[in-house]
């Protein structure tokens, strides 16, 4: 009996460890997905395609700067080999980087929200910010095909 219920525990950790895991992939990716769809109406006014537009530039850089903040934790070493990821090993292997680019993502769109005035700081400013995801994006996602 007692054997069991030990191997009935264990199994039980073990799917809960595999939904843990996957739910902090979930979450890291509709973090993610945020980000991308903020980048979106900044990228279009940065280019002239989209009206320039000083309260929704800086909601937007509002949610870049939050989801930065909260992007570290959730690529722990137990996710390091999740399926259905574009996470590359890199960010575990080299996890400081990672860290310190999320950490200057935050503190760039925190910069550019106090410092966006208009359209001309908004086009000095926005470029700063959106280094941060190609960096990011260079070293530790897949390449989409």
């Amino acid at each position: 009996m007692k054997r069991t219920i030990f191997v009935a525990s264990l199994l039980a950790l073990g799917v809960t460890a595999a939904i843990a895991q996957s739910n902090v992939v979930e979450q890291r990716q509709g973090l993610m997905k945020e980000m991308g769809a903020q980048t979106r109406p900044l990228g279009g006014m940065l280019r002239g395609q989209e009206p320039f537009d000083l309260a929704k530039a800086q909601a937007s850089l509002q949610v870049l700067a939050v989801n930065a903040e909260k992007a570290g934790p959730l690529f722990p070493e137990s996710s390091k080999n999740a399926e259905k990821t574009d996470a590359l090993p890199a960010i575990w292997e080299n996890k400081a980087k990672f860290d310190s680019i999320m950490t200057k993502l935050r503190t760039d769109a925190q910069t550019a929200i106090a410092s966006i005035k208009d359209e001309a700081s908004f086009k000095t400013e926005l470029p700063k910010v959106l280094q941060n995801c190609g960096a990011c994006h260079n070293d530790f996602r897949k390449k989409s095909s």
